[in-house]
């Protein structure tokens, strides 16, 4: 292992080199390839050497035991027990750190909330979600943009399809796929019974031109009037768009831009993702098959997580992680649970040997 941070640190280092050439400087794509490569070898780096300053704190201490004065001796029995349970976290962290990163984590994500079974109580908790997963893109301080959004006839949204930039967005947000449920006292119920809902959340790596060839040959276009709030272009002019990808019969639509070419442009990003979606599936599936991973990322008909009003509690089903802090989780604090959750996928990957 000491080997292989050497390696990363030399690494590291021709990196940050890099980045005060001023030819890597003037060129954006460069530049913002040698800046992402930094980040991330900057966080091995920085564990390496807070590794190898406990290291040799234990080294000194050793030679304190063996030859040290009384005082000296004590302190430095006191702190060695301290010293030892610092140094095996910090290789399990370094150990993480180590496991290879799906290439895809590093992208922009398509968030997709969508009301499943409960009527007007499914698009009300659809609406708890958005908002729970904008808090948290907020904490992040990643950028949210709508890329289309169905208004619920009694609040709350039927679908809600947004575009998150920022760093290891889908990396840090892909286990949030799947069947979200609620259970809850509805507004509309009079006599007081717990119902139980459902809204459907897929994360989507987003994809570049370059990843997904669409041929303007496959691709059927309809226009129609936008609905919902929106100024004086809503239902005067047929500005919505909706593209069918008719090889595979994938549909998207968009009706948040001022034009029909912008929500064209939108529409075409959320097609490629899909699109592009379906491939990287496969990859993910193929790895899970090979591990037995609990952590699925593609079964979006799998239900991962209950959150139950009453007592006050959010249970995520695949690690059987349950917290008490609904009302602070439903206002994005839900980083403990991304963590878990991740921690639960490098498990695996780290005992599976990949």
């Amino acid at each position: 292992m000491i080997d292989k941070l050497e390696a990363i640190r030399g690494r590291f280092e021709q990196v940050s080199l890099a980045l005060t050439n001023p030819e890597i400087v003037s060129d954006n794509k460069q530049f913002s390839k040698y800046s992402k490569e930094y980040r991330q070898l900057e966080k091995i780096v920085n564990a390496y050497k807070a590794y190898t300053d406990l290291l040799d704190a234990i080294a000194f201490n050793k030679e304190v035991l063996e030859s040290g004065d009384d005082e000296m001796r004590e302190l430095a029995k006191e702190e060695t027990e301290s010293l030892a349970e610092q140094k095996d976290a910090a290789e399990a962290n370094i150990r993480n750190l180590l496991i290879p990163k799906d290439p895809q984590d590093e992208r922009n994500a398509i968030l997709e909330i969508r009301a499943g079974t409960g009527g007007d109580e499914a698009s009300l908790f659809a609406g708890d979600l958005l908002r729970m997963y904008l808090r948290y893109c907020e904490n992040k301080g990643w950028k949210v943009a709508v890329m289309n959004e169905s208004a619920g006839s009694a609040g709350g949204y039927k679908e809600a399809v947004l575009e998150v930039t920022g760093d290891d967005v889908y990396g840090t947000l892909k286990f949030e796929s799947g069947v979200h449920r609620v259970q809850r006292v509805p507004a509309t119920e009079t006599q007081g019974r717990v119902h139980t809902s459902a809204a459907t959340v897929a994360i989507l790596p987003e994809a570049d031109e370059v990843d997904v060839e669409i041929r303007d040959a496959d691709i059927k276009m309809d226009t129609f009037r936008s609905s919902g709030a929106g100024g004086q272009h809503v239902n005067k002019t047929e500005s919505a768009v909706r593209l069918t990808h008719i090889p595979t019969g994938t549909v998207v639509e968009c009706q948040e831009g001022r034009s029909q070419h912008s929500n064209r442009d939108i529409a075409m990003k959320m097609l490629r993702s899909r699109i592009w979606e379906v491939a990287v599936r496969k990859h993910e599936d193929a790895i899970a098959a090979q591990r037995k991973s609990l952590v699925s990322t593609g079964d979006r008909s799998a239900k991962i997580r209950t959150y139950n009003y009453p007592q006050g509690r959010v249970t995520d089903h695949r690690i059987g992680m349950t917290v008490y802090n609904l009302d602070a989780f439903m206002n994005g604090d839900i980083q403990d649970m991304v963590a878990a959750l991740a921690f639960a996928e490098n498990a695996e990957k780290m005992k599976g040997g990949q």
